[in-house]
């Protein structure tokens, strides 16, 4: 990774994210305590919902149905289907999602049945089954999950590439790894390399078609799964994750070839984390675009923040909302690398 753009990517994030102006009012400071949030929070939000703020709130109260994602690896779908009803498990299909079901009610433990220990499904947020679909690995290619444990997404590209080609999943927890190699071993997953390394150091002369990259960040979409979301991180930490998410995103670009396509995701909300990493790496890295995205659910991307404006182009990337979507909060951007001239 050349080191001037790097440089030049982190002093940019870091000056936009000083240039970025709200200011905290006492109806921020009222919502807050109403919906237990901190205030800086809602006052961003007001910035990205205006009149819908109420609205997104209220839908963070909701609790999100359970989802799972049937591998059909190891079994047809509807066979598991079948199998879950006769278990008393009430699911329904989501439309979005061609292996994805909803789970409206169980009598069981949806991640202890005989099925799941076999491999037959992976509980699996809604949102999150998108950018593997969105990537839309082949099975002739090669393929990098870039922060790959726990395996979730890894294992659904296997999944869609039946077996076939190579994937190399890497991540830099110990721990997670572990998680990894046992939902592979489990799914029945056999073209996936795991190792573990930090993606910021991981040199190779391959040059990837394709590229997935579902960032590490604050987790400000999963609020309606974990509330504590709500009081748990501050501004110095959304910077933070920035600064490693624009440091990820522009390694995923030099490890793609010419023309691969590099998807960019996180269960997060905030511009921060999402539209301000992209737009200021392709500020500095021009040999690529943001491309649209063929989606039938999905609010558009942000093009401006506060004071802050994005390329146009950012309104191709995708948002998902819990009050507007029924999923976990996610952002989704595609990105293709160009020839260099």
């Amino acid at each position: 990774m050349d080191k001037e753009l790097w440089y030049q990517c982190r002093r940019l994030y870091l000056k936009r994210c000083s240039n970025l102006k709200y200011s905290i009012g006492p109806s921020h400071i009222k919502l807050a305590e109403k919906y237990g949030y901190l205030p800086y929070m809602i006052a961003r939000y007001e910035e990205i919902f205006n009149d819908e703020l109420t609205q997104f709130l209220e839908g963070n109260e909701r609790k999100i149905p359970a989802s799972i994602r049937c591998n059909n690896l190891k079994i047809p779908c509807i066979m598991l289907i079948r199998k879950l009803r006769e278990k008393g498990v009430i699911l329904s299909p989501i439309p979005w999602a061609p292996h994805g079901f909803w789970i409206h009610r169980s009598p069981i433990n949806i991640g202890s049945t005989h099925e799941y220990l076999r491999g037959y499904y992976q509980i699996q947020g809604a949102a999150s089954m998108l950018p593997a679909y969105i990537l839309n690995p082949r099975e002739s290619e090669i393929v990098l999950d870039a922060a790959a444990a726990p395996g979730v997404k890894t294992t659904q590209m296997a999944q869609l590439m039946n077996n076939q080609g190579v994937i190399i999943a890497i991540d830099i927890s110990r721990e997670r790894m572990k998680a990894l190699r046992s939902n592979i071993a489990r799914l029945g997953v056999h073209n996936v390399i795991a190792i573990r390394i930090d993606l910021r150091k991981f040199n190779t002369n391959i040059k990837f078609n394709k590229v997935l990259l579902d960032a590490p960040c604050t987790g400000e979409g999963l609020i309606p799964i974990k509330p504590e979301r709500k009081r748990s991180r501050t501004m110095n930490d959304l910077r933070k994750l920035g600064l490693l998410q624009v440091e990820m995103l522009l390694k995923a670009l030099d490890l793609a070839q010419e023309g691969g396509t590099i998807v960019y995701s996180t269960c997060s909300i905030a511009p921060e984390e999402n539209e301000l990493v992209i737009d200021t790496v392709l500020e500095i890295y021009k040999h690529a675009s943001i491309t649209k995205i063929q989606s039938p659910i999905g609010s558009r991307g942000l093009t401006k923040y506060f004071n802050l404006e994005f390329t146009h182009d950012l309104q191709y990337a995708i948002r998902l909302y819990p009050y507007k979507h029924g999923t976990e909060g996610f952002f989704i951007a595609k990105i293709i690398k160009e020839r260099e001239r």
